[in-house]
Order: C-alpha cells, then structure tokens, then sequence
C-alpha cells in the first residue's frame, strides 16, 4: 500500500514536472531571447563606439545612466502591474487587466515626460554627476540631448509588453522588443562606419537617433496590436470604484517595488560615480564587464521573468500547492543557470581582448573583472528568481527596498568609498567590494522564502 502511494505520488511529480516545464521555458525562452537582443544592442553599441575610440565608448556608457535610472521607474511599475496581471490572468478576468494597464501607463507617461525635460535641458549637469572629464562631458551631452526624445514613447511600450508576458504572451512581447532592438544595431552600425566614421560627435548623435527611431517602432507595434486586440487595449483609466480600489492595489504593490529598483539603482549609479571619479580607465573596463555580464545572465532573467508568472497565476487561482511546488522548481534552474553564465564568461574571456580597443592599463582592469563577475552570476540569478521574481508573485514586495536599503546603502557604498577614496584601494579590489551585494543578500533571501510568506492570492472580487 505504501509503495503504490509512493509510485503514485512520483508519478504525479513527474507530470507536474514536465507540465511546469512547458509552460515555464514556453516564457523563459522568448524572455531570454530578448534579454538576449538588448544585450546584444548594448554589446554592439560599446563595440562599435569602442572602435571609433575609447572616451566615445566611455562617455555614452556613463551617459547611459540617465537611461538606467528612467528604466528602474519602468521596471518599478511593470513589475507592479505584472503581479497584478498574472494573478488576475489566473483567474481569467481580463477587464481588470485592462484597467491595470491605462493606470500603469499614466504612471510611466509622466515619468518620461519628466526625464525627457530634464535630459533636453541639462544634459552637461547630469554628466557631471559622473564624471570630471571634459571631454566625456562634452560626449555624453550630445548623446543625452538625443536620446531623451525615446523616452516619451519607451514609457508607454514598456507597459504594455510587460502586461503581453504576464498574461503568457512572451512571444509578441520577445517579437516586438527584438525587432526594435535588431534595428537599432543595423541603424547604429549604418551611423558609426558608413554615414560619419571618424567623427565622434556626429556618430554619438547618430547611435542616439537610431535608438529613438526604433522605440518609435517598437510603440507603433504594440499600438498596431492594441487596435487588433480583442482582449484589451491603450486606453484611459476609468474613473469609478472599480477603478479607484485597482488603482489603490497597483500603488499598494508598485510603491515597494518601485522604491526597492530607486534604491538598488540609485546604488548602482553611485557605484558608477566612484568608478568615474576613480579612472577613465576603469570607467572603460567596466562598460565591457557589465555588458559581457548581462550578456551571460539571459536565461537567468528570463527564469525570474517567467517563473514569476506562473507563480503569480498559481496564487491568482488559489492553487497554494502548485505554487510552493513551482517555486522549488525555479530556484534549482535559477541555480544552475547562474552556475553556467559564471563558466560562460570564463570561457570567452581570452576573446573579448580583440574585440575592444582598450589600453593596457584597461585591459588588465578588465581581466580581473570578469573574474569576480562569474561568481556575481550566480548571486544575481539566484536574488533575482526569488527577491525580484517569486516575492513579488505573491504580493511579498517589502523584503526586497529593506534588502537592499541595508546591504547597499549601509554596507557596500560606504566600503566602496572607503575603497576607492581614503585607503585608495587599487581598482580591482574597488570592483571586488561593491560586487558583493548579491552574496551577501543570498542567504538572506533564502531564509525569507522558507518562511512562505510570499504565498498570498492579491485579486479582488468585483461585483
């Protein structure tokens, strides 16, 4: 009798297993190839911009920041309008996926508008933040003048795919941004080697104006789409009590988020502060690092991205159990990915020396980078599935602004300074200390998902 329940429960296993697979890599691998093409931009831009010369490339890299930190208020209010979105998808009510999507795309067209002003106006001011370098000031002003024009169209796009994958449509999602993406390298390589070679003031405007062209492609799609749509599309939020309690609901949930990306990021573009002021060099290594990094880590987010929403549409459909069970399950791959993007970027460290022109000096620095950025992967691939993923799934979305409030900004910031500026710490050393957050948020992240407080239903029943 024993036996047989045995056979029976490992049968079930095993059907939950190929089952959850299914569904799980049918959103990991759009979501991956994807996260794959951004990277892939990015990577071409340095590359491209690196063969004109170095200050090029560094300047538009820390001019990026200004990106970065409009893209954490993105990836704020897509986060809150996913958990939302996948828990209601569970439950299959889609007018209520609809309002949250007019009201998370109020949110987003404000902020773009706000950075777009900001970035139009003072750019020299921004880049001075990062950096004393005239010359990189002077490069990065013309990148950021340009460029701020795509923000008033990303904000919108960006809610809506967000909103595509949570109700387990990556494929339209992955199409769309890998489309935009694809253009953006054709348009960049067009600006950088055939319209102004050897110019680097016009070929920054250029790689800026092609980003903006493709963000304006990538909005017309989904707008395209949202008219074809039967289930739902752009649309003003209605005001009502039905409207006003999603709303109270997508800012109960974004807020937390919203703030822990603000901390997390801000953190990381203070880090870009201290390696600013510490060397152009550094500033020049550390733009292949992160890029080759993210470029490993794909699949790693695509894991925390679909493994999200699964839980969150288990939780929406009350089914605690599959939850738990899905949550289990995503750790071992988010493990084992991460393990893989560490030997990847050993693996094709000999090779990235020829693909950049760096100096000596540089290229030394990089070397030990990629070093510490292998064991990074596997920190950042597990936090990512469980504090940026499964938590929010359930509604769990404080852990992750406390995390981060006191790892970041009471531990790894203050050493880094220290580091960098009164014991003058040499530059491979800076980069070991403020790479630590993710191995020092790892067991705590762990202790919080034993304790299953990340299980709980959010949707509401409107009558």
């Amino acid at each position: 009798m024993v036996g047989r329940k045995l056979r029976v429960a490992k049968r079930e296993d095993n059907d939950f297993n190929r089952m959850f697979n299914r569904a799980l890599f049918s959103l990991v691998l759009p979501i991956a190839f994807q996260n794959l093409i951004s990277a892939s931009a990015t990577a071409a831009d340095v590359v491209m911009l690196g063969m004109i010369n170095q200050s090029t490339m560094s300047a538009v890299s820390l001019a990026g920041q200004v990106t970065f930190v409009l893209t954490l208020f993105y990836m704020g209010m897509a986060t809150g309008a996913g958990i939302l979105t996948a828990q209601y998808w569970g439950r299959k009510d889609v007018e209520s996926i609809q309002r949250i999507l007019s009201i998370a795309n109020v949110y987003s067209f404000g902020i773009s508008i706000f950075f777009f002003g900001l970035s139009v106006c003072f750019p020299e001011m921004l880049m001075r933040l990062f950096t004393n370098d005239v010359e990189l000031i002077e490069y990065g002003a013309i990148f950021l003048r340009v460029i701020s024009f795509s923000y008033i169209g990303m904000g919108l796009s960006q809610m809506y795919l967000s909103v595509m994958k949570s109700m387990e449509k990556a494929r339209f999602s992955a199409w769309v941004s890998s489309m935009s993406l694809l253009l953006n390298i054709v348009l960049n390589a067009l600006c950088v080697f055939l319209l102004f070679p050897g110019i680097p003031e016009k070929a920054i405007a250029g790689v800026a104006a092609a980003t903006v062209c493709a963000r304006f492609i990538e909005l017309g799609c989904c707008f395209v789409h949202s008219i074809r749509s039967r289930e739902f599309r752009f649309a003003l939020p209605v005001r009502n009590d039905y409207g006003r309690r999603l709303r109270k609901d997508f800012l109960k949930y974004t807020m937390p988020v919203q703030a822990n990306y603000i901390v997390w990021g801000g953190a990381l573009t203070v880090i870009t502060m201290i390696i600013g002021h510490v060397s152009a060099d550094m500033v020049a290594s550390n733009s292949v690092a992160t890029v080759v990094r993210n470029l490993a880590i794909v699949f790693c987010g695509g894991i925390a991205s679909g493994g999200a929403v699964l839980v969150g549409k288990y939780l929406g459909s009350s089914d605690k159990r599959m939850a738990k069970k899905a949550g289990k399950r995503i750790n071992l791959y988010a493990l084992i990915f991460g393990v893989v993007a560490g030997g990847i970027i050993l693996l094709i460290k000999p090779a990235l020396f020829h693909l950049v022109d760096l100096n000596g000096t540089a290229q030394s620095y990089l070397n030990g980078m990629l070093y510490i950025c292998a064991y990074y992967c596997i920190g950042k691939s597990m936090n990512s599935t469980i504090i940026g993923g499964i938590f929010p799934a359930g509604g769990d979305t404080k852990f992750g602004l406390w995390c981060d409030s006191i790892i970041m900004w009471g531990f790894i910031l203050p050493l880094g300074y220290l580091s960098a500026f009164v014991w003058h710490a040499h530059p491979i050393v800076i980069y070991a200390v403020i790479s630590l957050d993710e191995i020092v948020k790892l067991p705590l992240a762990a202790i919080r998902y034993r304790q299953y407080k990340w299980l709980n239903n959010i949707t509401r029943e409107f009558t």
